[in-house]
Parts: structure tokens; sequence; C-alpha cells
């Protein structure tokens, strides 16, 4: 596996890339309190299958965390991204991306259709529909991030790891759970508590109605515990042009994480079904 850090639009960008050029291109955007190493065992098993792109987003893992809010915006999310593939030369991809991860693979696919031959939402939502909603959000992120500020990293990563979204996450070995926790101890909290000012469902657009104007192919993968996204995702597959959804059994929120065989398998049949899944330059 290769790492580099690549200046784009006045922040450095934490990419890691593992596989040969001659394979078919897939790029992973992680979750919130995630990082490229929360795609290790799913790129180890693809291997041979595809070359793998894992980003650090803004503000996450190794990738720089502005102090301003505002960069932490969709808008700035997506035009960084359009600008890393550009500098790495990455014409045609599938796109992956978990939680917010797939909301900004969304937004990107949405914005920038050129580069994603098919795209892969795991756990993901297009945004909240109504204002309200998006007011409520907003509230309640920026009380969590004042939390964060306030309480320090580790108090808020014993709290995030205990919210219900991660129940089933407390199945896996000790050793697998001790990897998740030291990657969120290994975040910033300038970092975190921005992205849950600028990144977060309620600061985004929603995208409900640009659903219809995604022509690649879409997968929508979710965990049989996760009753929330199983409810989006089927709702979202009502709007997609060309959708399938998959519902993974005995798994929660973080399919990768609990099921990395199960992910990595039905990635490998989806590009197999999509023919080359966009091949690197």
């Amino acid at each position: 596996m290769s790492e580099q850090f690549i200046s784009i639009r006045g922040i450095d960008i934490h990419v890691a890339i593992r596989g040969e050029d001659h394979l078919p291109t897939v790029v992973l955007l992680h979750g919130f309190t995630g990082s490229t190493a929360t795609w290790n065992e799913v790129s180890k098993r693809l291997t041979g299958v595809a070359r793998t792109v894992a980003i650090d987003l803004t503000g996450h893992g190794k990738t720089t965390a502005p102090v301003e809010t505002e960069r932490y915006a969709m808008d700035q999310q997506v035009k960084d991204l359009e600008a890393l593939f550009d500098h790495l030369g990455l014409r045609s991809f599938v796109l992956i991306g978990y939680s917010m991860g797939g909301r900004i693979a969304l937004a990107y696919s949405i914005l920038y259709p050129g580069r994603v031959s098919s795209l892969i939402l795991e756990s993901a939502s297009p945004g909240l529909k109504t204002e309200n909603e998006r007011v409520e959000r907003r509230q309640a992120d920026q009380r969590l991030a004042e939390k964060l500020e306030t309480d320090g990293l580790p108090a808020f990563v014993d709290f995030w790891e205990n919210i219900p979204l991660f129940h089933t996450q407390k199945r896996l070995s000790v050793e697998v759970r001790q990897t998740i926790r030291q990657e969120r101890l290994g975040q910033r909290a300038t970092g975190l508590a921005n992205s849950l000012r600028g990144i977060g469902t309620g600061s985004q657009p929603s995208y409900w109605s640009g659903l219809g104007t995604v022509h690649m192919p879409v997968m929508l993968l979710t965990g049989e515990y996760d009753a929330k996204f199983i409810n989006i995702s089927r709702e979202m597959g009502e709007y997609f042009p060309t959708v399938r959804h998959e519902t993974i059994p005995d798994a929660g929120h973080a399919i990768h994480v609990e099921k990395p065989d199960v992910f990595a398998t039905m990635i490998s049949e989806h590009l197999l079904q999509t023919k080359n899944g966009g091949g690197a330059v």
C-alpha cells in the first residue's frame, strides 16, 4: 500500500492506494470519526480484483483539519474531490461511500457525474427533506460539537462508540473493537467538531430531488439490524433510474467493519456485473 499527501485547494489530503494500476479503480470514502484505515480489511480482500483509493476526508485522519467551519461544507468537499481525482488522473471509477462518506459520494455523483462509472452507498442518505428537520439536526450537531470541545476527544469517543447505531459492534472481537477505538482516538477535536457543523446532515443540501438524475448503476447496502437506513434506502430506491438494494444479514450500520468478507465479495460481484467498473489510467 502506498500513502500520499496531495495539496488541493489549500489543504493536504491523505490518500492510501492499494493494488495495481491495470485493475478497476474503487474509490473509498469513510464515515464520521473514520479514516483510510477503516477500509484496510476490505482493501486487502480486494487484492488482485481492484485498485483501491481510500481518502481521508477534510478534518479526518491525516488530512488537514481547517479551523473554518465553512471549509467542511458539502460544496467544498466535492470540489476537493474533483480536484483530487483530476490530480490523480482518475478518469473512471466505482465510488463507494459509507454513512457521512456516502452522503458526500452521492453529492459528488450528482454534481460531477463524469468520472463515476457506478455508485455504492453503504448506510447512507440524501439528507433531510424539510428545513425544519435540518434546523433541528443542525442544533443537535452544534450541541454535540460543543460537547466534544468541552469534554475532550477521549470522552467523546467513549460516548460515540456507545450510541445505539453501533450496538452491533459490541459483538466484534476485542482486537477489532480496539482497532476501531484507536482510529477514533487518532482524530482531532477541531476536525470532528467542524465536521459536525459543516458537513452534518442538517448542514448539507437535501439531494432527494437529484436522485433521478443519477444515471450510473447504483447499489445500496444496508445491514439487517439498521432499520432506519433500510427504510431510507428503500425510499431512495424508488428514485434512482438503475438501482439494486441489498440488506446484509447479521450486520448493523458499518457493514464493511462487521462483515468485511461479505462486503468485499459484494464489491467483487458488482465489478463483474458492471463489466469493468471503470479502469485506471
